[in-house]
């Protein structure tokens, strides 16, 4: 208790906590919102000809906040590196594997709040927004519910796809021990990697990327329609997320108990 008192004091003290919470939040609902207000009559004429995964366009606005969740998880430990401060902590708690496990369950607790708001209030809006473009169960779309299964694990899914993204930045900063370096690379991992996947002209390299790249394989949790064509399946999509965010975060811990701070 002691570490998760110790970690959660310094994440709530600091600003850029609270700015980057806020803008996973803001950026889930307003990218989802405006991507469920794009399908309308004058892009698609009939709902029934569309083929759209409404959930799943509900929940864009997770390929954009997933970077301000990658930047939360490098500076909470990227920002003690560069202050100094991470001495301290390693002085008050020599706990190494301690210390970083109370700073990921804080992570992933503050994360997760944040994305289930964000989640839950774009299947919100979007039920509001769909039926005024005629997107109703009358033309085969019925509204988003969590009492549906499909919507519940990309829901749920969403939700621990951040929550992953944020351990990722975590792992690259006590890899690299560089803020800059972290959030760079991160965010290759995030958005270089799944634009590679469509310049192969190669079929199979294609397939291969987006099976198991971290983002595209994860993204893949929130698709509700048309499973069969997915290069990975939703949850093993995730679990591609996982092993990389895990992997990464157990060599950091090693490396952070080895080296000196």
């Amino acid at each position: 208790m002691r570490h998760l008192h110790a970690e959660w004091t310094k994440l709530r003290t600091l600003p850029s906590t609270w700015w980057l919470l806020a803008a996973t939040f803001a950026l889930t609902l307003a990218l989802g919102a405006a991507a469920v207000s794009s399908v309308t009559t004058m892009v698609c004429p009939s709902p029934t000809d569309c083929h759209e995964d409404t959930v799943k366009l509900s929940l864009t606005g997770i390929q954009l906040s997933q970077a301000t969740c990658l930047v939360l998880g490098v500076l909470s430990m990227g920002a003690e590196y560069a202050t100094g401060t991470i001495r301290a902590t390693l002085t008050a708690m020599p706990g190494r594997w301690r210390v970083l496990a109370a700073k990921s369950a804080v992570l992933a607790l503050l994360t997760g709040v944040a994305g289930a708001l964000g989640v839950l209030s774009s299947l919100g809006l979007a039920r509001l927004i769909l039926p005024a473009n005629n997107f109703k169960a009358s033309t085969g779309y019925p509204l988003p519910t969590l009492t549906d299964g499909a919507t519940l694990r990309a829901t749920a899914g969403s939700v621990l796809l951040l929550i992953l993204v944020t351990l990722l930045g975590l792992s690259l900063a006590t890899l690299l021990r560089d803020t800059a370096g972290s959030i760079t690379l991160g965010l290759a991992i995030l958005y270089v990697v799944p634009v590679l996947s469509h310049l192969f002209n190669s079929p199979t390299w294609q397939h291969r990327l987006q099976r198991w790249a971290p983002m595209p394989a994860a993204l893949s949790i929130q698709s509700t329609k048309n499973l069969d064509v997915l290069a990975i399946g939703p949850w093993p999509g995730l679990g591609v997320l996982a092993a990389y965010a895990v992997g990464l975060l157990g060599v950091g811990g090693m490396l952070f108990k080895l080296r000196d701070a």
